[in-house]
């Protein structure tokens, strides 16, 4: 960079002592006209970012803890929602393949936390169902510190905060859900990675596990 740099354009923005020089793309999203619409666009970023980092790194101890792997906990908890889910249904709502989904149910199974049943409507379809019991025993816990906290930080708020706050999450889970398509989907042009690479969408690498969600059960997150 030289001596003489010219002044951050409406996508750059000072941190404390030091100053960012690179875009941040959100901060025109949200509009960067003044300056202090700037600064807190770049909050608004930085604090999702941030937040979303411990939260996964908060699930991987977690997962640590309870002695389950990070994949196994994350689709336990999205059981949890509903109390029963077939292997298709929690295969599109991880973005993992069936036989990986397989996998995990009988790790869950084993460990005790779930049971495969036949649906009494259908009974040819199977459902994974939550062992509720299991859960609260072995999962509450851990998170139960967590909830106890965020309790207080709710304290904080009216009924017409909470109301607002609750209605961003349900937007900001769209986005999210949103981009989950567009990562699973075909690679764009030009892009290094796609279907069938190990690197790409359709079975993207993680550290530790190169080979991608789909890497037999054994060999990927213990």
């Amino acid at each position: 960079m030289s001596e003489e740099s010219p002044e951050p354009s409406g996508g750059a923005v000072e941190q404390g002592a030091g100053r960012h020089d690179w875009e941040v793309p959100w901060i025109e999203a949200i509009g960067a006209g003044r300056p202090e619409r700037a600064r807190l666009a770049a909050e608004f970023g930085e604090g999702f970012r941030k937040t979303n980092s411990l939260m996964q790194l908060m699930g991987q101890a977690a997962a640590d803890r309870i002695g389950l792997n990070a994949t196994d906990l994350n689709c336990l908890n999205i059981l949890s929602f509903s109390g029963e889910m077939t292997a298709g249904d929690l295969a599109r709502e991880t973005g993992l393949t069936t036989a990986s989904i397989t996998g995990v149910a009988d790790r869950l199974e084993e460990a005790g936390y779930v049971r495969r049943e036949r649906d009494p409507k259908d009974r040819r379809r199977v459902v994974i169902r939550l062992v509720l019991q299991r859960a609260l025993r072995d999962v509450a816990p851990v998170f139960l510190p967590l909830v106890q906290s965020w309790q207080g930080v709710v304290a904080r708020y009216t009924d017409d905060e909470l109301r607002l706050i609750v209605e961003f999450y349900g937007q900001m889970e769209q986005v999210i859900r949103d981009h989950l398509v567009r990562l699973r989907g075909p690679a764009g042009p030009g892009s290094p990675a796609g279907p069938g690479n190990p690197a790409g969408p359709g079975n993207p690498a993680r550290p530790g596990n190169p080979a991608g969600p789909d890497t037999p059960p054994g060999q990927a997150d213990r």
